[in-house]
């Protein structure tokens, strides 16, 4: 049992499976299915094919049936028609009710929190206007889980109180961002290509063409050139797919001002996470300038692998996603020290899938090597154990709030202290588990867990954002001196 008094709070997020986005829905299967056409172009004909009448009471149905749902649904099913415009024959003949209907046919709406809605992070938010002065405005991050088990992320603002007590803002219709290539820096990129074993005499030809800086385009039109005419076809087409993979993989999203903050959802965007996008870990990370920037990482899944990903943003309207680098940017659970540590970027990982690493580097997206500081020690953490976000300055340490798995395949959360000076000391360790899930808590879609990505402290208090058996969210708090007297306790 934890040695620790800890208050939990009665705000509760569960899912709601009545918030929705729209998304482009498009055959799976392109392939010629009869004669000439595919089956894109099949159902484009048989929109065509109906008659006024039909066009009329279907658009009318349409509208009764979705105009309440979404703010502007003649912009969600023009986005339809924008998709597959290139496929309708004689398209400028085509009268502006048809354009909408074949739009709606090639579009559907998702519902973000269909299964689930988990594993938080929590920072400290970028404006303090508005908040009492015994209270700190702050941002929840969430993982969303849809149809398909697809995850994305939301947020949530609110306020955290003198007593560690929590309020959040009732969220907003949510909306998706405006997807942005980036320019690629070719050093960056061939770095990557080099850690995936990918460098090859037709890698380094398309590399050579590439300026220092370039874009998506430019490395499509590059690659374009590349598929040659003999019998390495095979070969030229892999380079082409996994070198427009990677570039794909990082990307920006804006979203319009006018939005609110719970509002925005990063959904999946890159190939790599095509399944999901899990568990980020957030944190405010003090700038040498005395400036803050918002750093997360998350797991990026395709349905088959695994890839460590970043997210960097200043306001939360702008984001900018980038792949992890290095041998040891691996596996899930990275989390990003908030300040520099002797001079240089840190964070812990759990590179061997089971025990707590330390890592150093210049370069917030490039980790070489890392340094194993914890193995499993305790009975609740036998099978593993990760942190559960990102470490905390202390007057007595960096605080880590970490979570261990045991028997059964519970999960529970703990905590460490780190030395600050040389973080690959611990010199703290929880004997027993600092959180463990309530009765009403055990069961859910992976039972018997409390999960968490990120906690503050305001005041003298530790406020944790915890997921409960990867379906709902919870919080909790502790006095912070108790915690740490118990952690540094022989």
């Amino acid at each position: 049992m934890a040695t620790v008094p800890v208050d939990r709070s009665t705000v509760r997020l569960v899912a709601d499976p009545t918030r929705l986005i729209t998304k482009p829905y498009l055959p799976a299967d392109q392939g010629p299915v009869v004669g000439p056409h595919t089956r894109l172009e099949l159902v484009i004909r048989r929109v065509l094919s109906l008659t006024s009448a039909e066009v009329r009471a279907t658009s009318k149905q349409l509208r009764s049936r979705f105009e309440g749902r979404h703010p502007d649904l003649d912009a969600v099913v023009g986005r339809g028609f924008s998709a597959v415009s290139g496929h309708v024959p004689d398209v400028a003949d085509v009268s502006a009710e048809v354009r909408w209907l074949i739009g709606a046919y090639f579009m559907h709406e998702y519902s973000i929190e269909a299964a689930a809605l988990t594993n938080p992070s929590i920072v400290v938010g970028p404006d303090q206007s508005d908040a009492p002065s015994d209270s700190v405005r702050v941002v929840v991050s969430l993982r969303a889980v849809g149809e398909g088990h697809v995850s994305s992320i939301e947020f949530r603002s609110g306020l955290v109180g003198p007593g560690g007590e929590i309020s959040l803002d009732p969220p907003g219709t949510p909306v998706t961002g405006d997807r942005r290539s980036p320019l690629f820096d070719k050093e960056w990129f061939t770095a990557k290509l080099d850690e995936m074993g990918a460098i090859d005499g037709l890698v380094t030809e398309v590399l050579d063409r590439l300026d220092a800086s370039f874009s998506l385009g430019r490395l499509e039109e590059v690659l374009a050139g590349m598929i040659p005419e003999d019998g390495s076809w095979i070969v030229a087409l892999q380079v082409v797919q996994m070198m427009h993979w990677l570039a794909s993989s990082s990307y920006e999203l804006a979203f319009s001002p006018d939005s609110e903050l719970s509002q925005r959802v990063l959904f999946p965007n890159g190939p790599i996470e095509s399944r999901g996008m899990e568990d980020a870990r957030m944190v405010r990370f003090s700038r040498r300038d005395g400036t803050f920037r918002y750093y997360a990482t998350y797991t990026a899944f395709d349905g088959f692998s695994i890839l460590p990903q970043l997210i960097e943003t200043s306001d939360f309207q702008t984001f900018r996603i980038a792949t992890l680098n290095g041998l040891a940017a691996k596996n899930k659970g990275i989390a990003i020290f908030p300040r520099l540590v002797g001079g240089r970027y840190a964070a812990l990982a759990r590179s061997d899938g089971e025990s707590n690493y330390f890592m150093l580097s210049d370069d917030i997206r490039f980790w070489r090597t890392a340094t194993r500081i914890q193995i499993p020690a305790r009975p609740w953490e036998l099978m593993q154990i990760g942190n559960a976000g990102a470490p905390i300055e202390t007057e007595a340490g960096w605080l880590v709030v970490t979570h261990g798995v045991g028997p059964m395949r519970q999960y529970a959360l703990g905590a460490i202290l780190l030395d600050l000076d040389d973080p690959t000391r611990v010199i703290g360790h929880l004997r027993e588990p600092l959180l463990e899930p309530l009765p009403e808590e055990r069961d859910g879609y992976v039972p018997n867990v409390v999960y968490s990505c990120g906690s503050i402290i305001h005041r003298d208090r530790l406020v944790i954002a915890y997921g409960a058996s990867d379906t709902s969210t919870g919080f909790a708090s502790l006095e912070v001196d108790a915690l740490l007297t118990e952690l540094t306790r022989r």
